[in-house]
Parts: C-alpha cells; structure tokens; sequence
C-alpha cells in the first residue's frame, strides 16, 4: 500500500497536479496580452491544468472566448444571451420537459442549435447522443455555470466530430502499443476473440465520459482540448493493461467485456495519470498530434 501511494504521489507530481511552480508558470502566461494560445496549448500537453484555471483555460482553448482577455466578460454576455435564446426556443416549442434532468434540456438546445436530427459518420458508427450526453453529464458535475457546460460540451463534441477521420488511427495506435507494453495480455485478447470487440469506438467519441470519474477525466481532457486525441489511445492501453489480472482470467469475449465494463474507482486515476506519462514517454505532440500526417 505504502508503494502505490508513493508511486501515485510520484505521477501526481509529474503531471502537475501538486506542482506550484507549474501553476506560476499559467499565471505568467495568462498575465500576457493577448494570451498565446499555442503557449497555452503546450502548458496544457506538458501539466495539468489547476482545477482554478481549468474553465478558463479550456474556454480559450476551444475557441469559447478570445485570447484577449479584455474581450471576455463581452464575449461570455453574447454566449448568455444565445443560451438564453435556445432555452427559451426549447420551452416555447415544447422539445422537452423542463423539469428533466439539465442534460436532457441542454441536449435538445444543441440539437436546435446544430439543426441536427440526423447523427453524420455513420460509416464510423458516430452519434452525436453518444459523444454530446456523457461529455454534457460530466462537465455538470464539474460546474455549476449552465452556460459554461453548455458551450463547452458544445465545443468538446465538435472536436470529436473533427476526429472522425482519425478513428482507425486511434484504433491501430491502441493495438500497436498494447502489443509493445503487454505482449501476454495483446495475445490473450487475440485467442479469446476480444482484441476487435473492445469498445474503441464508444472510449474515443465520449472521450472516456462515463467511463472515467470527473477526476481523471479533466487531466485527460486537458490534452484533448489542445488538440491530442492521441492521448485516447494511451487511455485505452492503461485501461486494459490495469484491469490485465481480471482480464488475463477471462475465456470468452463476453467475459472480457464484464471485466473493462466494471473499473474499480481505485484505478481510475491510476488510469489517467499512467496513460499521460507513456503518451508523453513516447513523444507527446500537439496539433492532433500530427496524426494526418502519419
């Protein structure tokens, strides 16, 4: 016991969780005008992002606000009023009860906001429910600014729409590199049938919302919105590699899948902070982690 906390104090400290000297560093960046957003974007690949700066961080990021920071407080008034107009549109034309949970009202605002009735990429087995409701619940959990969950899960289920076209990448990178951590537990997926059963593509369009706590996830997503859906695939490998015991006892794919469908909440954050530091063992790059060019 006494090991595994050291060793999990020890990523903690790696990652920046506990880093003071990582969080001057952000305060020097945000004290620029107008902020550097590819500074920004390489503070967020190399640490985590203090959880006091992390809304405002991920806002600029994802292109919420502007890198001015004199332009936010106008910026954000002209968001309000849009979430205030899409509400009222929800009320007025009666798409949902007003009464249902939050994510469920949020959900059809997107969708009025989007004009979607139809989720795109079939081919890839993409839905915008899928990706846009775990990330909304999540991020409901992290704050209470109805307007700030909104246009980030907004924004967040944009950046996997844009990664569609990576997914077989993504897939092929988790396979490549669970083979090259764990060639006994790669070869025991491949004999019992379940290496091409994993649920890939249900991990990377929710961003692992649902699968991981709200903990975990924000270190995760400190990467993905800078522009690292590469981080994913690193995810994906710990997630198994962590659960191998279990997994290594399963005989069937149906076992298999009972044994990653059922995480204890101990690992979770193991999960994350060891999937950060092989992803950046391995040379973390920002810009979709130059995936197109591969």
């Amino acid at each position: 016991m006494t090991d595994e906390r050291n060793f999990r104090s020890s990523y903690y400290e790696k990652v920046g969780c506990r880093g003071v000297e990582e969080k001057k560093s952000l305060e020097i960046l945000l004290k620029d005008k107008p902020w550097d957003k590819v500074k920004l974007k390489q503070f967020c690949l190399r640490f985590t992002v203090p959880a006091a700066y992390r809304n405002l961080v991920w806002k600029v990021l994802l292109d919420i606000i502007p890198v001015y920071p004199d332009s936010h407080q106008f910026v954000m008034e002209q968001r309000t009023d849009q979430y205030n107009d899409l509400l009222y549109a929800v009320k007025m034309l009666q798409l949902e009860d007003m009464n249902a949970h939050r994510s469920l009202i949020l959900l059809q605002m997107w969708l009025l906001d989007n004009e979607e009735n139809e989720p795109p990429y079939w081919e890839n087995r993409y839905c915008s429910y899928d990706t846009f409701m775990p990330i909304v619940k999540t991020l409901l959990e992290l704050y209470e600014d109805e307007v700030d969950v909104y246009w980030l899960a907004k924004n967040l289920t944009e950046v996997v729409k844009q990664m569609q076209k990576d997914l077989p990448k993504l897939k092929e990178s988790f396979q490549s590199m669970l083979e090259k951590e764990d060639g006994d537990l790669y070869n025991h997926l491949l004999d019992v049938n379940a290496l091409e059963m994993l649920p890939l593509t249900k991990w990377f369009n929710c961003g692992f919302a649902g699968i991981l706590d709200d903990t975990s996830l924000t270190k995760i997503w400190d990467k993905l919105c800078s522009g690292a859906p590469k981080i994913l695939s690193f995810v994906a490998v710990m997630l198994v590699i962590t659960l191998r015991r279990s997994i290594m006892k399963a005989h069937s794919v149906e076992e298999v899948l009972k044994c990653i469908s059922e995480i204890p909440e101990q690992y979770e954050e193991v999960i994350a902070i060891k999937a950060i530091e092989l992803w950046q063992y391995y040379g973390a790059q920002p810009q979709n982690d130059q995936l197109a060019k591969k």
